[in-house]
């Protein structure tokens, strides 16, 4: 027998999360198992790591269920709100700790070197968000900075808050991230003025603007590669300042 339908309780020592922890190391559970823990009972007939097997199954694995909003997850046979809550808790201390993960060895070479640590943060959010990535002359992440909350527009924004802490950080360029909460990364004039601002705001300040990035809910755009003319808003094309944030990121 494979254990499906039985309690965690009824399953041989040996194949229960739990002593399989303490025997193997955290690394030798599979996900269904480490969600089976967090979850700690499961329903009649059927133990936690079933109920975990079939959410991942119902969200296309790990990265799905992470994305999956707290109703969605409820409505998995079993799971419900309490428990769907507990993985949203879960999942929310895991992306806290990706943020504050000591940046000193985060190199930028490219856009997706920054989407691929904000995506899972920014990526669900609720309402829009606008950080600040701040980087050294070798383009190390000296730190990044929420710095507005709500409707990130060019008309609300001060763009002097940008670049408040760059300036104290005495950073060498900036990229700016923020989402789209419809989930559609798609820029919007207002993001491409924003953009031009502050880059014209980082020419007076020395501090160069890199990119721009739009995160969607599984996608981000990046204005750099768009081929965005940053000093013209709503053009396309590389203009000189483009041309330097190539070769910034490519060294």
């Amino acid at each position: 027998m494979d254990g499906r339908g039985r309690a965690i309780r009824e399953l041989p020592t040996e194949e229960r999360p739990r002593e399989r922890l303490a025997s193997r190391g955290v690394g030798g559970l599979t996900s269904a198992e480490l969600i089976g823990l967090v979850w700690g009972s499961g329903t009649r007939g059927r133990s936690a790591v079933d109920l975990a097997a079939d959410a991942l199954i119902r969200h296309d694995g790990l990265t799905g269920l992470a994305r999956a909003a707290e109703q969605e997850l409820a409505e998995v046979h079993g799971v419900g709100p309490a428990k769907a809550a507990q993985l949203i808790a879960a999942f929310e201390l895991g992306r806290r700790l990706l943020a504050d993960w000591p940046t000193a060895r985060w190199t930028i070479r490219g856009p997706h070197d920054v989407a691929d640590r904000l995506i899972l943060q920014m990526g669900r959010l609720e309402r829009e968000e606008l950080r600040v990535v701040m980087l050294d002359t070798k383009n190390h992440v000296l730190r990044v900075a929420t710095v507005y909350q709500g409707n990130v527009s060019a008309s609300l924004v001060r763009v002097g808050e940008l670049f408040r802490d760059p300036v104290r950080l005495n950073a060498a360029g900036v990229i700016l991230v923020h989402n789209h909460p419809s989930g559609d990364p798609t820029p919007s004039p207002d993001d491409l003025h924003l953009t031009a601002e502050a880059l014209a705001a980082g020419r007076l300040l020395d501090i160069q603007l890199l990119d721009h990035l739009v995160i969607g809910h599984d996608a981000y755009v990046s204005l750099r590669d768009r081929g965005v003319a940053f000093d013209r808003p709503g053009t396309t094309g590389p203009g000189p300042d483009h041309a330097a944030a190539d070769q910034r990121l490519a060294t």
